[in-house]
């Protein structure tokens, strides 16, 4: 990413106040994100699965067989489906299928494990109802993802054929190394350790549905895994990818030199964000097909 490129991104991005409430988080964020154009071959018609609301994600053309969950980021407090749709359409669009982007229960309002528990009962009325499911998610969402996958291993649910995390936020007891970056434009460690401590309530931020990076990972299905060398969350990453690898999981690593947090959101402005987003939907297509 050249040094212009790394500046027009920054320039997008703001970086919220520490103790903000959170009707005032959600009102920016989900304000901001939530207008984002998604392209007139997008139609979007609310649904449910397992009593958990979402939207479903149908782009024109897209008639491949199978779905995509995404699991909208947001540190568990902010996002909606809508603002998932943001990367659902493109992602759909890629790989010439539909997806569904949920809106699981957030914090404070909900804590761990609701959204979880939402997550796993949507994926499993998926599962049930035939479909080829695969993951998605960024953020929070990244770890939501995998959370979802040990909750459906823990409880003999069949596993997704393949999960895609964009800059996922894998470890709430916020140990990376480079949690204490100076270089993210979005995120500092006190931006993550508010909204961590209210998605936890009392729960131990070493539970691997919490933070999935301490878990056995064997038996996962295939991941690819997206981040940018420029945020805070760059060691949740490479420390997933080393630990999914140690328990022989096909797992993929796509580092973006200067790219910032969830860099993908930039699709249409920055090349690396279109290429990002090309590799996870020939990832994504080449699991469906099994």
């Amino acid at each position: 990413m050249s040094r212009e490129d790394r500046a027009m991104a920054r320039g997008l991005l703001e970086r919220g106040k520490v103790g903000q409430p959170a009707e005032e988080l959600r009102a920016d964020f989900n304000g901001r994100f939530e207008a984002l154009p998604l392209g007139d071959d997008v139609t979007l018609t609310p649904c449910t699965l397992a009593g958990v609301p979402g939207l479903d994600v149908d782009v024109d053309g897209a008639t491949g067989d199978g779905v995509i969950l995404y699991l909208h980021g947001g540190a568990y407090a902010v996002g909606t489906a809508r603002t998932g749709a943001n990367l659902a359409a493109p992602l759909a669009r890629r790989v010439g299928v539909p997806a569904v982007s949920l809106e699981y229960r957030l914090a404070p309002e909900h804590p761990f494990p609701a959204a979880v528990d939402d997550a796993l009962a949507a994926y499993r009325e998926l599962v049930a109802s035939g479909q080829n499911v695969v993951l998605a998610g960024d953020s929070a969402g990244g770890g939501l993802a995998l959370a979802t996958l040990l909750a459906a291993r823990r409880a003999g649910v069949q596993l997704p054929a393949g999960v895609v995390l964009f800059s996922p936020w894998t470890d709430l007891t916020l140990s990376g190394a480079s949690m204490d970056a100076e270089n993210d434009p979005l995120f500092t460690r006190a931006h993550l350790a508010e909204p961590a401590a209210q998605y936890l309530g009392d729960a131990d931020p070493r539970d691997e549905l919490a933070s999935p990076l301490l878990a056995d990972l064997t038996g996962l299905p295939p991941l690819l895994v997206q981040v940018g060398s420029a945020e805070i969350l760059l060691d949740d990453s490479l420390r997933l990818v080393a630990r999914a690898a140690a328990a022989e999981v096909d797992v993929s690593l796509d580092v973006v030199a200067g790219a910032p947090h969830v860099f993908q959101y930039f699709a249409g402005m920055l090349p690396e964000a279109d290429e990002a987003l090309d590799h996870a939907a020939a990832f994504l297509k080449a699991r469906l097909a099994g």
